[in-house]
């Protein structure tokens, strides 16, 4: 079975930097619901539509279609006192809200002097990355799935 539209497709991966190293690996399979539902970066799903079981895939990804470009504004300095002092640690992660009221996942990267430096940016932002997949098996997805836009069962969402 080709992977096409409303198709669960299941998939190990590795994704890498812009000098060869692993970022990160699935060491078990994983499944998205394929057909524009944002569970997967748009290019990989497009350089997907029409694999078999068994192709690999490689994508070449700019930070625009990736992770994103890094954004200087998602990088901000907060008072220690606004933070529980037990719990502050760098490499911790919270979340708030940005300028227009969307969620973003914050890192503290820094802490000195009384200050907080959190980042909003993901991780790997502003980075070229390489994502190559490896069909392990295509299905045609189920109606709750189509309907709840993502995968059920084993390697998926459960409810």
């Amino acid at each position: 079975m080709q992977i096409a539209m409303n198709t669960v497709v299941t998939m190990t991966y590795e994704l890498k930097d812009a000098d060869g190293n692993v970022l990160e690996s699935s060491a078990e399979p994983v499944s998205y619901l394929h057909g524009g539902y944002d569970n997967i970066f748009p290019l990989v799903e497009e350089a997907m539509h029409g694999k078999n079981i068994g192709d690999v895939v490689i994508v070449d990804l700019q930070p625009a279609d990736a992770f994103g470009e890094y954004d200087e504004e998602l990088v901000q300095i907060e008072p220690a006192t606004a933070f529980p002092a037990d719990e502050l640690k760098v490499g911790m992660q919270f979340e708030g809200e940005d300028d227009t009221g969307d969620v973003v996942l914050y890192t503290v990267t820094e802490i000195a002097d009384g200050k907080v430096v959190v980042d909003g940016n993901h991780q790997w932002a502003g980075e070229r990355v390489v994502f190559t997949a490896t069909v392990k098996d295509v299905r045609v997805a189920l109606e709750e799935e189509v309907t709840h836009e993502h995968v059920h069962g084993a390697g998926g969402h459960h409810h």
